[in-house]
């Protein structure tokens, strides 16, 4: 049985469908659904006196045995609502942290969930320990068994989130000796970030072979997943698959999660894919959004991939114009099939000429030594070769290069341009 308000610009329906699909997601089957149209929820239970009723009723004709609330429970509503109905009642959190413990693999992973679900239990513990005050007689003793097992349990969850806080400490020191080296390489990063369930992961299997999972379920991903791709001018840059996010993302999973989420702070560019064919594909632009922002990422370049248009005849004129108009004229947009690979070279050239706007290239010619095929291949990886010669003194490249590579090849800069009239290597402090 799932419990929803009517809120936000997300339409009561869909939003029921896609808690149904996390329900789904740790095989949970739902059977009924019922909803209340409130400005705010009830203080002691979320819902009004009637709609409690109403909620009663329907197990006597459903015979469920689970009630989930598509929002937030605060611990006393939850404890309120299992005692008025009889019955186990979790809340929206509860069920995305279900389904991220089921689908992280990798022991970053599952401490980031533990570390979460810890934190959600915490302000919780106290129903669950209203056993031992039935041993009580009346008032008296209330405060004695119970309140010592509550208040050893607690110490007890206290150690073990600071142990966790400490691995994952850890995991970020040795995630930052790892971003320093690609920055110290000059490795630009292309994060792909958008809804769940977007298409983030085929896309990447598409671009790189990286064989992950990819399915029709919402969080089928979990754990991120970084493979080198090359550019069409010979540029390679690392891509990363990033965790997808969810309307209603809690807080709380956004702070476990932080040590991975800041791939997507650390990446040069962001590739936001959205799933064109969803009904709420607008919706899920602005939750995307908005989770950037609050991660602090929402200025980084962007390029929006229409992703699933292999099926893009199911999209009505009207919805695809919504969408156009949402995301504006501010960034490139590139029609894509993960399934198809319909748009591949158009998404892989844009996100060379971002890169390059982002970096500031610049033309330049080399003549390296042929005992220095190091610096060819650094040419080849960081910049794009667009000529290639050889007479006595060597290897003979023209391109472009990001201008704050171009001290890592003095002296055998030749010329560089800048936009303008060619400069002189030896003219120019930076690299002479």
């Amino acid at each position: 049985m799932a419990v929803d308000k009517y809120a936000d610009t997300w339409d009561v329906q869909d939003s029921l469908e896609e808690l149904a699909r996390l329900a789904e997601t740790v095989d949970v089957e739902v059977i009924g659904a019922i909803t209340q149209k409130m400005t705010h929820p009830v203080g002691r239970t979320y819902v009004g006196k009637g709609k409690l009723e109403e909620i009663k009723v329907e197990r006597e004709v459903l015979g469920y045995d689970l009630v989930i609330f598509n929002d937030e429970l605060t611990p006393s509503q939850q404890r309120n609502l299992e005692k008025e109905l009889d019955i186990k009642v979790i809340d929206r959190t509860a069920l995305i942290l279900d389904v991220f413990a089921k689908r992280a693999q990798t022991h970053e992973g599952r401490l980031q969930v533990e570390l979460a679900q810890l934190e959600y239990r915490r302000p919780r513990l106290t129903g669950l320990w209203t056993h031992l005050s039935r041993q009580a007689v009346g008032g008296v003793g209330l405060r004695g068994p119970g309140e010592t097992q509550l208040e050893s349990d607690r110490r007890e969850l206290g150690k073990r989130i600071a142990f966790i806080k400490g691995q994952l400490a850890d995991v970020h020191r040795h995630r930052q000796i790892y971003r320093d080296h690609r920055r110290n390489q000059n490795m630009a990063v292309v994060a792909l970030v958008g809804y769940t369930n977007a298409g983030k992961s085929t896309l990447l299997n598409r671009l790189t072979d990286a064989g992950v999972l990819a399915e029709d379920k919402l969080f089928a991903t979990l754990d991120p997943t970084t493979r080198r791709i090359e550019l069409p001018g010979g540029r390679s840059v690392l891509m990363t698959d990033t965790v997808g996010f969810i309307n209603n993302l809690p807080t709380m999973l956004i702070a476990a999660f932080r040590a991975t989420l800041e791939e997507i702070n650390e990446a040069t560019l962001l590739v936001h894919v959205v799933d064109v064919t969803h009904p709420q594909a607008v919706e899920q632009f602005a939750t995307v959004n908005d989770v950037l922002e609050e991660l602090g990422a929402d200025g980084k370049p962007t390029i929006i991939a229409l992703n699933k248009s292999d099926q893009i005849d199911s999209v009505s004129d009207e919805d695809m114009a919504r969408l156009r108009e949402t995301i504006g004229d501010e960034y490139p947009v590139v029609t894509v099939s993960g399934i198809t690979g319909f748009g591949m070279e158009a998404l892989l050239g844009e996100i060379e000429l971002a890169l390059e706007s982002e970096q500031r290239f610049v033309d330049v010619e080399l003549v390296v030594p042929f005992s220095r095929h190091d610096l060819v291949d650094r040419f080849h990886s960081t910049g794009r070769v667009e000529g290639t010669s050889y007479d006595e003194r060597g290897t003979v490249l023209t391109g472009k290069l990001p201008e704050a590579q171009l001290s890592g090849f003095a002296p055998y800069v030749s010329v560089v341009g800048t936009g303008e009239a060619p400069v002189a290597v030896e003219d120019r402090g930076a690299v002479a």
